[in-house]
């Protein structure tokens, strides 16, 4: 662990170091904390949609007749709940056009409203992830944009030094690796959390489809058992 002493060293170096290593490590950390408040955010909204998930299909699979679910999902509809959103816009189509039209134009109209609702959760899905996606990718070259400018100013000081010595050249040298080190603090996080969301939005979205296709082939059955 790091020394109170080496602390008050790194936060005096960034008290004095040249305006743009401070802009670029001001810059840095307002991107890390960013990033972090979306990572909690995704956080919690991935173990939210797991759970929701999970609940609806128990309720969904209990053999419960649809129309009964659709009505008492209608007076109390949960909008954060992907796949009772999928049910319910599903089964709106279904009811509006199956006295109307034939049965494979109603499954059609089912399924062009099963696609776009999944299209509005992938959304949801993958809100914030080109921000971390950003960050984990650029910050590090933000990072060493300045350490590169920290080194320049210290070999210019070190050029109008009649004597150069260690003690002279280490703080000039010290200021700007911090912002390397700050570049990579924003980066690393950034980048796991973006492979760790994109993953579990995979499988989300694909447990959400995979449910559109079971749904959308009972009321195929429907349909057509009430035609005959």
């Amino acid at each position: 662990m790091m020394s109170p002493q080496a602390q008050t060293d790194i936060l005096q170096l960034m008290l004095h170091a040249s305006t743009i290593v401070q802009a670029v490590i001001v810059l840095l950390l307002a991107t890390s904390l960013a990033s972090w408040s979306i990572i909690f955010s995704r956080i919690s909204f991935l173990r939210r949609s797991e759970r929701k998930s999970a609940a609806f299909e128990n309720e969904f699979w209990s053999g419960g007749h649809l129309n009964q679910l659709y009505n008492q999902l209608q007076r109390n509809p949960d909008l954060d709940a992907a796949e009772e959103n999928l049910f319910r816009e599903g089964f709106k189509e279904y009811t509006r056009l199956r006295e109307q039209l034939d049965p494979d134009a109603v499954m059609q109209g089912v399924q062009r409203s099963l696609r776009v609702t999944l299209m509005r959760e992938q959304e949801r899905i993958e809100a914030h992830l080109p921000f971390l996606a950003s960050v984990g990718s650029t910050s590090t070259y933000v990072g060493l944009f300045g350490t590169v400018w920290g080194i320049m100013n210290a070999f210019i000081g070190l050029a109008q030094m009649h004597q150069a010595t260690l003690a002279t050249v280490a703080p000039g040298i010290a200021e700007a690796l911090i912002t390397t080190a700050v570049g990579l603090f924003a980066a690393i996080p950034a980048v796991l959390a973006y492979n760790r969301f994109s993953a579990s939005g995979s499988r989300l979205l694909t447990r959400y489809e995979t449910f559109a296709d079971e749904f959308s082939g009972i009321l195929h059955r429907q349909v057509h058992a009430g035609r005959r």
